[in-house]
């Protein structure tokens, strides 16, 4: 599958933002590597529109004019970690839950150790739970 890339400048440093035909698939902190093997080869293409859309919805979002994004996304990992990503997508905005909340959620109440490494394993964090802001509090 072909992915793209485009770069912007944020608040929290330059991010690449990287869709397939035309879906969301990561968006990676300049400090960060391409964690995720599906994404070594990619091309550059600022102006596809998943790509521009996303780059404008970020932009708001930092500006503080938007609380939810509407992008289609790529989430690409196990059945659990979809699971995971999808519980995290339905917290409402401005609120927190714990691990071990969203496993009970999810029926596993034991499984909170695993939440936070498929958490972890998020390459679209920003838009599905928030990201940590210099205060240490999270965005979403």
């Amino acid at each position: 599958m072909a992915l793209f890339f485009k770069v912007i400048d944020s608040p929290i440093g330059r991010l690449k933002l990287v869709a397939n035909e035309n879906r969301l698939a990561a968006i990676l902190r300049e400090v960060e590597r391409n964690s995720c093997g599906r994404l070594e080869s990619m091309t550059e293409d600022a102006g596809r529109p998943i790509l521009v859309n996303a780059a404008r919805q970020l932009s708001e979002y930092f500006d503080g004019q938007r609380a939810h994004f509407d992008l289609a996304l790529d989430f690409s990992g196990t059945d659990f970690q979809k699971r995971i990503w999808d519980a995290a997508l339905g917290i409402p905005f401005g609120e927190m839950r714990t691990h071990a909340e969203l496993t009970a959620q999810l029926g596993n109440a034991r499984a909170a150790r695993a939440f936070g490494t498929a958490n972890g394993a998020d390459s679209i964090a920003i838009v599905t739970r928030g990201i940590p802001l210099a205060d240490g509090q999270t965005s979403a």
